[in-house]
């Protein structure tokens, strides 16, 4: 049980560090930049000089998703990283004979669920309701699809032997995007909401693991399309309201 917590510590904070850390990065290389271009931008100098220089960062903050993803897929394939799946799963169940728990069906949204609780307790996020109930919806809709397909595609089967879609966890997934949505929402007030997001969709993934439901490797890669499908909507939803929810023109009363 100890080693238990040290590892959820452990990635949790490392995971919550790493996104904090890019997006303190970012902020500052943005002052920098806006800083230095008022001080030597000419009237000739394009604007959009500007807001260029923070493009990486959003590449960048795909790196940790696109790694769990992979490690998943990789894992599938791989002889070394199945027989650790195998491992695992004969660990979890030696050391905890008939462990059953539904807690991981309803902390996999308790991440989204507070969101909505801070903002009706006045600690404002980043996006009114309507915006950030519409990115969130993409999000999780986006994540639903790329599991519920994955699992059709690869059917493995669970560890229990109950059903051939043991492979993405889709509970892991709903978790993390709803962590991910709560890191998008408040990540610019303190990293303590990031990392109590991620610890509770940390926590729904290794639960997954207790039921007898999912490998390790199912976890990791739901985690990472969860993580994913967040940051993609909160990319492309600005996008979407931006071409469609144009200002209408102003009209002129005679």
């Amino acid at each position: 049980m100890r080693i238990f917590f040290l590892t959820l510590f452990s990635l949790v904070s490392g995971i919550a560090y790493c996104q904090q850390n890019l997006v303190n990065t970012a902020s500052a290389i943005k002052i920098h930049a806006y800083t230095f271009s008022n001080n030597h931008r000419t009237a000739d100098t394009p604007k959009s000089t500007i807001t260029g220089i923070t493009k990486p960062f959003a590449a960048r903050s795909f790196i940790i998703p696109a790694t769990l993803i992979t490690y998943g897929f990789v894992a599938v394939n791989n002889h070394n990283l199945r027989q650790l799946d195998l491992s695992t799963r004969d660990n979890i169940v030696a050391h905890n004979p008939g462990f059953k728990t539904s807690i991981d069906d309803y902390s996999q949204y308790v991440p989204a669920l507070a969101v909505y609780g801070l903002n009706a307790a006045g600690i404002k996020g980043k996006n009114n309701f309507l915006d950030r109930t519409l990115s969130y919806l993409m999000a999780t809709g986006g994540a639903t699809a790329a599991v519920l397909s994955l699992k059709k595609i690869n059917g493995i089967t669970r560890p229990d032997g109950s059903a051939n879609n043991s492979f993405p966890s889709g509970h892991t997934a709903t978790a993390f995007a709803a962590a991910e949505f709560l890191h998008q929402e408040y990540k610019d007030q303190s990293a303590w909401y990031s990392v109590g997001g991620y610890a509770i969709a940390t926590a729904t993934g290794i639960m997954r693991m207790y039921n007898d439901r999912h490998f390790l490797s199912d976890v990791v890669c739901g985690a990472g399309i969860g993580m994913i499908s967040t940051k993609l909507a909160y990319l492309i939803y600005p996008l979407i309201k931006k071409k469609f929810c144009k200002r209408a023109p102003a009209t002129t009363v005679i």
